[in-house]
């Protein structure tokens, strides 16, 4: 049994691709809540205890507040999720599609959104995720982390199922194998009388960073900028913690970055103070995502992408041209690489044509 209070989403994100690698069939976990009998989780016949009530969000989205009164019969799924966390976007298009399958049978899918980076605690963007990724059902703004302290919870993504009695019957953790979620869900419903077990299960054709990793040429890992959580900044550089500093850039190893240009290195972040600025990142992976924001007041901030040195063409993101050219309007992920044909290492380099960005984390699938 793992301790998740010390997972960073990178490290469910390891274990979701470990557990994949090696050939399994689910990479979803489920979990027995603090104080459920191991003897009854084993058997079969799953309880994990009465749900814990949804009290403290700091507002609801799409929706009035919902509690046991409104729940009473429904079985429901709580997906704890944060809008700038990959993992957390790769499991909507099934999380949406849940939803609106089985609303009429029974199902309510509440989304709590609970925060790592300050900026996520911002309802303006929230309220913009939301719309970005087509999401109508409710969604609890857990900004104090309250809803995430009553459940006990310590990662993102995560769903917690409860039946038609309002007890929690599976913990979810992860991205991976979404059957698993389905058929619970299924299962679920049929023990409240609402429709039968078994059925052909939702197929989404997530596009973009909401598509799955790929886990077979994944090398290269979440990375943070900010100095509270940074590591494998350039092998003999340091970074300056709170003060504008002038970095060159260094030697980058596969999964190293550097700077350079004028930054300011804060805890959660390392914001670029004049035009002409980059970082640069040796990784191995598919897919390329930077979590970035733009400048004072939301000015729009030009952003140029090369790959080895070259625009990237058909290996771009879905948030730059082929040319390599983008904008950063709103702090949020963007997807700056998607390698087209083979797998392999690359050296990345963002470079910023205005001042004021803020780079947060970097990740891959």
């Amino acid at each position: 049994m793992f301790d998740f209070r010390y997972f960073s989403r990178a490290s469910v994100r390891w274990l979701a691709g470990a557990v994949l690698a090696q050939g399994a069939a689910c990479a979803f976990i489920a979990m027995p809540h603090a104080g459920a009998s191991d003897a009854g989780y084993r058997s079969g016949v799953t309880d994990l205890g009465p749900m814990p009530p949804l009290d403290g969000a700091v507002t609801w989205l799409n929706s009035p507040p919902l509690g046991a009164n409104q729940l009473r019969g429904k079985v429901v799924l709580v997906d704890f999720w944060t809008y700038s966390c990959i993992n957390c976007i790769r499991t909507l298009p099934y999380v949406r599609a849940w939803a609106q399958k089985y609303h009429d049978q029974g199902l309510v899918v509440i989304g709590v959104h609970t925060p790592e980076f300050d900026f996520e605690k911002d309802i303006a963007n929230v309220n913009k995720a939301v719309a970005r990724f087509g999401i109508t059902y409710p969604v609890a703004v857990d900004s104090d982390r309250r809803i995430w302290n009553a459940f006990r919870n310590n990662a993102w993504p995560v769903f917690y199922i409860a039946d038609a009695r309002g007890r929690l019957r599976a913990r979810l953790i992860g991205e991976g194998n979404y059957d698993t979620a389905e058929r619970t869900i299924q299962a679920l419903l049929a023990e409240a009388g609402h429709g039968s077990a078994g059925g052909a299960l939702a197929a989404p054709q997530p596009a973009g960073e909401q598509a799955a990793p790929d886990v077979a040429h994944l090398r290269s890992d979440e990375t943070y900028v900010g100095y509270a959580q940074a590591s494998s900044f350039a092998a003999g550089k340091a970074l300056k913690h709170d003060a504008a500093h002038d970095y060159a850039r260094g030697d980058v190893r596969v999964n190293e970055w550097s700077l350079t240009g004028n930054w300011v290195v804060g805890a959660e972040s390392a914001r670029v103070n004049r035009a002409g600025g980059s970082i640069v990142y040796r990784f191995s992976a598919r897919d390329l995502h930077l979590v970035l924001g733009p400048g004072s007041a939301d000015k729009p901030v030009r952003i140029r992408v090369t790959i080895d040195g070259h625009a990237p063409g058909p290996d771009r993101g879905s948030d730059i041209d082929p040319g390599g050219n983008g904008v950063i309007t709103d702090t949020r992920l963007y997807q700056l690489v998607r390698q087209s044909g083979a797998v392999k290492e690359h050296l990345f380099e963002i470079r910023f044509l205005d001042a004021g960005a803020s780079a947060f984390a970097f990740t891959f699938g």
